[in-house]
């Protein structure tokens, strides 16, 4: 099988979802640790569902079986596992785009909420969102980080679904007609 067509078949696309996902997080730590960007309580969120993205699509890339069954059953796992991503990046977004002065006060940071409250108030907490979250410190065409997660999450959900779909000609037998 050439280089090409393994990144197209199931188990090689699933790869480069994988890999977009990693390729994700290394910028989020570029950002953090060089352009000294310091992530905000849903952007820690969101990191959270980009690692847990990119495990489904290793998970579906290691086992890469053949059949139409198992690849609905990954097309739907990693729509299923998007929704936390795309869910925290679109509510960042929104919290974004309100006026000044109608987005609650910065609260406690993240560390120190995971050590008071129990995880389940933590979550609702974090996702009302706070001054920390509304601001806006980078921009690429306009559009926040937030913006740019929602917008690659989508695309890798798409990716998934193709991927995981269409029939598998790269797994079937290889012989062709004389």
């Amino acid at each position: 099988m050439s280089e090409t067509s393994f990144f197209f078949s199931r188990r090689g696309g699933n790869w480069l979802g994988a890999i977009a996902c990693a390729a994700m997080m290394a910028y989020a730590f570029y950002a953090q640790y060089v352009l000294a960007l310091e992530p905000c309580p849903l952007c820690m969120f969101q990191r959270v569902g980009v690692v847990s993205l990119g495990v489904a699509f290793l998970i579906a890339g290691l086992h890469a079986p053949s059949g139409s069954g198992w690849g609905r059953f990954y097309a739907a796992f990693v729509t299923v596992v998007a929704a936390l991503p795309g869910y925290v990046a679109a509510r960042h977004v929104y919290i974004q785009s309100l006026p000044p002065g109608s987005v609650p006060s910065c609260g406690a940071t993240l560390d120190y909420m995971l050590d008071v409250f129990p995880l389940l108030t933590v979550v609702k907490k974090v996702l009302t969102g706070g001054g920390e979250c509304a601001r806006i410190d980078w921009t690429f065409l306009g559009l926040s980080m937030p913006a740019w997660v929602l917008i690659s999450v989508l695309a890798l959900v798409a990716w998934g679904l193709w991927v995981n779909l269409r029939p598998d000609h790269a797994n079937s037998s290889s012989s062709t007609p004389a």
